[in-house]
């Protein structure tokens, strides 16, 4: 940074606007404190972009939507690069943290005031800012055919809640509005007297013995010339960048005891199913196959267009006649909660960190189980052919033919991809797995803490939003509760 750098003092610098950092700047700024929150991506009006459209994954995601987690498949992943995070650009579905999974994990990882009695009581409040509900109405027919495939086979399905909004007496499942960061928790931050300062990349955070004193930045500036230099100066620092920026930027600044190792994902296979009548493609499904959760779940993915070509090309095959018929399909998915574990790592000169993932071998065979369960349920449904995520897969078009794709799904022929990535810092009281305590402070830090999906100890088998933003309530109340 040079002599002619902006100074900026503030009392709690929040570096990320994510689920976790939006919920705990606007806590932290109603109560009084003075927040500063500081977002590398652009500030993009929500109404500004159509929901998964080739325009948002442009401006909205990181790289354009094209990371990967290198590895024996590699899994494809996506980020969201803008303020408000990836609520700007995910599903809206909301998954309470399993009951189960909150014991375990405080078990496990001695997590203080982890019971699924605390936790609920920070659940109800988030549920009440984010409008989180069922879809009004009869559900979309894409969504619907799920919930049809799994009374067929007997399996068990549940339409999961989402954070929309919905005016009252509307009974009509596309005229809802996602209730995304950019859209709640931001602005009462901001009208609390919280300053945002997007497009606003955090270099490094500078460290004085136990103490993080500021952070040094680099700022684009709005006429398009050199990147500001910008060094904010703070009393306490959160750190909210998501499971991958998060460990990076901590261990950029000289900070990796137990950071960036435990990375944990849900590793997701596709079909591009068509079926003989017209979908909707506005919305992604609300319904989800639960029969062989929490291990595996079954669920729809975003069907646009681009979407349904990008599911069509992962086997390799040329499907110009099913994109041609592109509004009678739509993509599904069967994602697993994985037993291998990634790392997330810094490199000396490079801007992007490098990110690898194991599955183990259990992990496969789940991700064949999974396709061909899929498969069965989309028949089931009603579909006419199956278009699989599997190099070389075969298009299948009934039930005896699904037992082709066993032995396809391999670490050769496999195209992975996640949109849930979680525990690349940990927190808890063990000290041998965890890199913050129970409430996110960072081991041997006095004033920096965690407040974001790394926290999790392990991918929880559904969306993380909801544990995000719970987790972010707790956490934050502990800090304004602690002396």
């Amino acid at each position: 940074m040079t002599r002619s750098s902006r100074i900026i003092e503030t009392e709690v610098l929040i570096i990320g606007s994510g689920a976790g950092g939006a919920t705990t700047a606007a806590v932290l700024a109603e109560a009084g404190r003075r927040v500063t929150v500081v977002e590398e991506g652009p500030w993009i009006d929500p109404d500004a972009v159509e929901p998964f459209s080739i325009e948002e994954m442009v401006r909205k995601y990181r790289h354009h939507g094209s990371s990967a987690a290198l590895g024996s498949p590699p899994i494809a992943y996506a980020e969201g690069r803008c303020v408000g995070g990836s609520t700007e650009v995910n599903s809206g579905l909301w998954n309470r943290l399993p009951d189960y999974l909150a014991e375990e994990w405080s078990r496990t990882y001695d997590i203080d005031e982890f019971s699924p009695t605390a936790l609920d009581a920070y659940a109800e409040r988030v549920e009440s800012w984010q409008s989180v509900g069922k879809v009004p109405g009869a559900p979309p027919l894409s969504s619907a055919l799920l919930e049809r495939g799994a009374a067929k086979l007997g399996w068990r399905s549940v339409e999961f809640s989402r954070v929309f909004r919905y005016e009252a007496g509307v009974a009509d499942a596309t005229r809802g509005v996602k209730q995304t960061m950019a859209r709640t928790q931001i602005p009462r931050a901001i009208a609390a007297g919280a300053s945002l300062l997007p497009e606003c990349r955090v270099v490094r955070l500078e460290r004085k013995g136990p103490r993080i004193i500021g952070a040094l930045c680099r700022q684009q500036t709005a006429d398009g010339g050199p990147d500001e230099d910008v060094v904010v100066r703070a009393d306490h620092v959160f750190v909210c960048g998501g499971a991958i920026q998060t460990p990076a930027l901590l261990q950029r600044s000289g900070i990796r005891r137990r950071i960036g190792s435990g990375l944990k994902l849900h590793p997701t296979i596709k079909i591009a199913a068509r079926f003989p009548h017209l979908l909707d493609h506005d919305s992604i499904p609300m319904h989800r196959v639960i029969e062989f959760a929490p291990n595996l779940t079954i669920g729809g993915s975003a069907s646009r267009r681009g979407h349904i070509g990008l599911a069509l090309a992962d086997s390799g095959l040329d499907h110009e006649d099913a994109l041609a018929d592109w509004e009678r399909m739509s993509v599904y998915y069967a994602a697993i909660r994985s037993e291998g574990s990634g790392r997330v790592r810094a490199v000396p000169g490079l801007r992007a960190p490098l990110v690898t993932y194991r599955l183990t071998d259990g992990d496969m065979s789940r991700l064949a189980r999974g396709l061909v369960h899929l498969g069965e349920l989309l028949l089931a449904a009603g579909a006419t052919e199956l278009h699989p995520s599997v190099e070389g897969g075969p298009v299948v078009r009934q039930t005896d033919e699904l037992l082709q794709w066993w032995n396809r799904v391999d670490r050769t022929r496999s195209n992975l991809m996640t949109v849930h990535l979680t525990s690349s810092v940990r927190m808890g009281n063990d000290r041998s797995s965890t890199g913050a305590d129970s409430f996110g402070a960072v081991h041997d830090f006095d004033n920096l803490r965690v407040n974001d999906a790394s926290l999790l100890p392990d991918a929880p088998g559904v969306n993380p939003q909801a544990a995000v933003m719970t987790i972010a309530l707790r956490n934050a109340e502990h800090f304004l509760a602690s002396p």
